[in-house]
């Protein structure tokens, strides 16, 4: 098992994978023996047959057959609780379920879940075990297999905070209780299957609600803090663990980032973006899987609330003039201007469905994140993208360029050159990483990231039908 506090370090304990040779005469499948697959999918292999036969291009190709299905062959734990079906779905090269990375990580099969009763038996598995760790602690972001297990993660062994039995890690983190939404939602859409949608998880979307609520800290800070002994201070909360001083605004509090990095101000403004507009999708599906009002009402003025004090807190202005979606603020009035490739970012609230793609307020935020006036921003000699303080700069996240991929996807010239540096990013592995050196990709962390993986299958898929003539091409 990868220690990923260990492998990152500082930013330079990176992999060392000799540089790809171009002239390989055959790409290799780096998928598992179909006996040692995790989970196998019908839908899915058809749906890599029909995808791979409209790209040309013989490491596209090769990259796409290897990541689509990763989460699937890797990752996937499937049993039994009280009857039904359970799914632990694990990041990656670390043993335990992130709510954010496992709802993300199981997004590209969605639309095929209507025709696969296997893979509607993951996603009912995995709903359910994420209403049960929601109700385990709102306010952890990683679980463990075993509910009545300690973590053994060893950077969070020592963590000063409320840890309780069946948590891998308790960093607080609103993206963590969005992506359960989400995903619950999104799979009622795509397959109207009611039977996820029992008491349990009625309770769990009570408990974001509420959690929500806590940590708008009106009424004081609430009962969340953390504090961690690290000589990153990134990994920790000052003032006592409570983090930054905030004036009470209507947004909710975040203590980490997507990135599992400390907020310099506690409004993270994508992750509240992304919360009001999973409440609303929250609504939605109360009322259509359960005719409850009640939960449908308050996940409604909720999102309203928040929302408002987004429209008068959310916004800034750059050097040259330019208003922008601010990265973080405190109701003080102080903001940051950046970005960071994890998800939700600002580059990839069109992707999260917060803000249309065209609307001029965030596509000149995405403009500015793609550019000087983000300091994780960077330009090397083989990709340029979005990092963020969690590796170093320097350091691309392929996840960045994804991300842009989706939002620009009628831009061919600007697809073109995403999807070059995509595959010129795996250093001969067939994979995408967590992060690369912008000048030398052989240089990456994590070489089993099984989110990323699957954020460039479903770019491929999207791909295959919004620019297919682009995918006939050999880059």
């Amino acid at each position: 098992m990868i220690d990923r506090r260990t492998l990152l370090g500082s930013g330079l304990a990176l992999a060392v994978t000799p540089a790809f040779a171009a002239d390989t005469p055959a790409f290799v499948s780096k998928r598992p023996a179909p006996a040692d697959r995790r989970f196998v999918s019908k839908a899915v292999e058809r749906e890599i047959a029909r995808v791979s036969s409209k790209i040309a291009d013989p490491k596209l190709h090769w990259m796409f057959g290897n990541c689509y299905p990763n989460t699937l062959d890797t990752t996937v734990k499937m049993g039994v609780v009280d009857g039904k079906p359970d799914a632990f779905v694990i990041t990656g090269d670390i043993d335990a379920l992130w709510l954010r990375d496992s709802s993300a990580q199981v997004r590209p099969y969605l639309h095929l879940a209507k025709e696969d009763a296997d893979l509607r038996r993951l996603y009912q598995g995995l709903i359910a075990r994420q209403a049960r760790c929601i109700l385990l602690d709102p306010y952890a972001n990683a679980f463990l297999a075993d509910p009545h297990a300690h973590t053994k993660l060893s950077w969070a062994l020592h963590d000063r905070t409320e840890m309780k039995p069946g948590v891998a890690e308790r960093k607080w983190e609103i993206d963590s209780l969005c992506y359960p939404i989400r995903l619950a939602h999104d799979y009622w859409k795509a397959t109207g299957d009611t039977s996820p949608f029992d008491a349990q998880w009625a309770e769990s979307a009570r408990t974001i609600i509420r959690t929500f609520r806590e940590q708008q800290r009106k009424d004081g800070p609430g009962p969340y803090r953390f504090l961690r002994s690290s000589d990153r201070p990134t990994e920790t909360l000052m003032l006592d663990g409570y983090g930054p001083p905030s004036r009470p605004v209507g947004l909710i509090h975040c203590g980490f980032r997507p990135s599992d990095d400390a907020c310099v101000y506690p409004f993270l403004i994508p992750s509240n973006y992304f919360a009001v507009t999973v409440l609303r999708e929250l609504a939605v599906l109360a009322m259509a899987t359960r005719k409850d009002s009640a939960l449908a009402n308050d996940a409604t003025a909720l999102a309203g609330e928040v929302e408002a004090a987004l429209r008068e807190y959310g916004t800034m202005r750059l050097r040259d003039g330019r208003e922008v979606i601010a990265y973080e603020v405190d109701g003080f009035g102080n903001a940051i201007f950046m970005d960071d490739a994890n998800v939700p970012s600002l580059s990839s609230l069109a992707y999260l469905r917060c803000v249309d793609r065209n609307e001029p307020l965030w596509r000149r935020t995405a403009d500015a994140a793609w550019s000087e006036a983000n300091p994780y921003w960077s330009r090397g000699k083989v990709v340029e993208g979005i990092g963020g303080p969690h590796v170093g700069l320097g350091q691309v996240w392929p996840m960045s360029l994804i991300m842009r991929g989706f939002s620009y996807d009628g831009d061919v010239r600007t697809l073109r050159n995403i999807l070059r540096m995509l595959s010129n990013s795996d250093a001969g592995t067939g994979f995408i990483h967590e992060a690369v050196n912008q000048d030398d990709p052989s240089k990456f962390t994590r070489d089993w990231f099984a989110w990323a993986n699957g954020l460039f299958g479903e770019l491929l898929v999207h791909l295959a039908a919004a620019q297919p003539r682009l995918l006939q091409e050999t880059l």
